[in-house]
């Protein structure tokens, strides 16, 4: 039976490309049948990454057979995983995530969670010596994936080993990453064909902090005034999909790549005290700017209060 290899709902470019990555690890390498699978439309810059490299996109899944075999990477989380993942034999995880639980398998399995910016530098490290075989489409999507999850080296996720990687992927393609990360920024910038709906839903994960649950959503740009001139629509459609999705609240924060700071959508009592005790700012208005502010993993969510 194929093996399904896969990452979080929503996914954005390492979900997308890490699935990739590691099936051809898996099949062209280690022997085995496996197929890279998405959990919903890839974002505009994983999107990029799948023309750019001219890598089909995977087929999207809502849910599983029992007892279909399973690799999950860049997630160990299942609220974003299909709803019977437990039903699935899942062989392995690979993510570079906090543990959360609740994950359920049929036996003991191979487990590695790194504290690396990207799923995708893990992969490479665990093919040791055969990540020189990788073609360069996959190398292509490593790098795109590690340059998405580092916001080209400037989130404060970034390990020294991610840029490494990086700077060896890059090399060996011959790109000059300063100009292969502003056409990935470009691409992800664009975001004037989706719903407001599809905005907050598209890079989003949701988190329970003190019994309430949120959706804290990031929308990464290099031109933050075109999502926020949107906000007003933004923020009646956050009650919208709060509602839908069994949430008490949506965060949208709006991270200036270029000028590494982010804006909190603030549209109602709740929001301003989470940002003020959150983040120690003082909140007077429907948004607030947060300097220094980059990534969800590592400044957001630990920081939450409510």
């Amino acid at each position: 039976m194929t093996t399904l290899v896969f990452g979080h709902k929503s996914p954005d470019t390492d979900s997308t490309g890490s699935p990739i990555v590691w099936s051809w690890y898996l099949n062209e390498v280690k022997g085995e049948q496996t197929e890279p699978v998405l959990l919903g439309e890839p974002n505009t810059e994983a999107a990029f990454m799948l023309e750019n490299w001219d890598l089909p996109k995977p087929r999207i899944i809502e849910d599983l057979a029992a007892g279909t075999p399973v690799v999950i990477v860049d997630t160990n989380n299942p609220a974003e995983l299909p709803a019977n993942v437990n039903d699935a034999d899942i062989r392995a995880i690979i993510d570079h995530h906090k543990l959360v639980g609740g994950l359920e398998t049929k036996g003991p399995i191979d487990i590695t969670v790194r504290p690396l910016a990207c799923t995708a530098t893990i992969l490479f490290d665990l093919m040791g010596e055969d990540a020189a075989k990788m073609p360069d489409a996959i190398k292509g999507a490593a790098l795109t994936c590690i340059l998405s999850d580092t916001l080209e080296f400037r989130s404060p996720t970034t390990t020294a080993h991610d840029r490494e990687v990086a700077e060896r992927l890059a090399a060996e393609l011959e790109l000059d990453i300063s100009v292969y990360a502003a056409d990935m920024f470009a691409a992800k910038s664009d975001v004037s064909s989706f719903s407001d709906a599809e905005l907050i839903r598209m890079d989003s994960k949701e988190y329970e902090v003190d019994g309430t649950k949120f959706r804290v959503s990031v929308l990464e740009t290099t031109a933050p005034g075109v999502v926020l001139d949107r906000k007003a629509n933004l923020a009646d459609s956050m009650v919208d999909v709060a509602r839908e999705d069994g949430v008490d609240q949506v965060l949208l924060f709006v991270v200036d790549i270029l000028n590494e700071e982010a804006t909190l959508l603030v549209p109602n009592d709740l929001v301003k005290t989470v940002a003020e005790k959150s983040f120690g700012v003082t909140v007077d208005g429907d948004a607030v700017v947060l300097p220094g502010i980059m990534s969800r993993k590592k400044q957001i969510i630990p920081n939450l209060k409510v």
